[in-house]
């Protein structure tokens, strides 16, 4: 087991170096926030991209089925138009 510090001068210097450890320590872990706040702002930068992309191409998107459920009514119609006519 350790022996308790008889010196101050020796107590001081040992929190010191824990001191400087622990400021070390801290700076690590601010820098690791730093980067994931980053990485999260890009995230929710390509999210409200992608939904903005989506919301677009449903807007463009419903016309089209529209006009193919017009197109087969109208052939729909025509055939049996045609098919009375004759």
């Amino acid at each position: 087991m350790n022996e308790p510090f008889s010196d101050p001068a020796a107590v001081a210097l040992e929190l010191e170096r824990l001191r400087g450890t622990v400021e070390a320590g801290f700076a690590r872990v601010d820098g690791s926030l730093a980067l994931l706040v980053q990485r999260s702002d890009q995230t929710d930068k390509q999210i409200a991209d992608h939904e903005q992309r989506l919301d677009a191409l449903e807007r463009s998107r419903w016309p089209l089925a529209s006009i193919g459920a017009l197109a087969a009514v109208a052939t729909v119609a025509v055939t049996a138009w045609e098919l009375t006519g004759r």
